[in-house]
């Protein structure tokens, strides 16, 4: 969508649509939120004189997995996400993480602006098995961005325009950033789903032989 303007208005009137640049320069765990989330940390600057009212901001975050390299430990781990490491070639490709949408306030020239991404423990989802499966390092990531901008005209008349998805940015995380998040969530254990079927058994296997958490009933059961 280009820039709106009203009827009357002259043509060499019109502000250009301000040009918008991203950059993510910070994560870290989302402190005294209710589940987990990650906040990354986004700088968006303009060089337009004009004052933006707000920016209406989506945002597709994706995992570049194959722009770091692997230990032998973690390899075996990501079995279960990108098979056996000879099948890597073909297996190993950007993943998407998730898409958000975020409200960026009103501003001149910088603003600073939390994208919160919420997370899971859940081992039936790619991202927390990929993970939980590193060991130290970074993650690789790419922000694309899309959305509407909402900006004044020298006249302060309301403009319209629409941000296209080449917006993008880079960053590369920390592992130790998930790590810490899910110990704080989920202190020495991890959450894991069950069938209702498997969890009647197990249940019924716990109240059977008197044991009092489900982590007794596991260890019971196995060799």
């Amino acid at each position: 969508m280009g820039t709106s303007r009203g009827i009357s208005q002259p043509l060499e009137d019109i502000a250009a649509a301000p040009d918008l640049h991203f950059n993510i320069y910070q994560a870290e765990p989302l402190p005294y939120a209710a589940s987990p989330h990650i906040a990354f940390k986004l700088r968006v600057t303009t060089e337009s004189p004009y004052r933006l009212h707000s920016v209406i901001l989506r945002c597709q975050l994706q995992l570049d997995v194959s722009r770091r390299r692997y230990q032998v430990q973690e390899q075996d781990r990501l079995n279960d996400v990108f098979g056996k490491p000879d099948q890597w070639a073909q297996t190993v490709r950007s993943m998407l993480w998730t898409n958000l949408s975020v409200i960026v306030p009103s501003f001149t020239q910088a603003v600073d602006v939390e994208i919160p991404v919420p997370c899971t423990f859940d081992f039936n989802v790619t991202a927390t098995k990929y993970f939980a499966a590193l060991e130290d390092g970074d993650v690789p990531l790419s922000f694309y961005f899309n959305g509407t901008m909402f900006y004044a005209d020298p006249q302060s008349t309301l403009q319209v325009a629409h941000i296209p998805w080449e917006k993008e940015a880079s960053y590369r995380m920390p592992v130790q950033v998930w790590q810490s998040m899910m110990d704080k969530y989920y202190p020495n254990s991890v959450w894991l789903r069950l069938n209702r079927d498997a969890f009647d058994r197990l249940n019924a296997f716990r109240i059977q032989h008197g044991l009092p958490t489900f982590e007794h009933a596991i260890e019971k059961g196995m060799p």
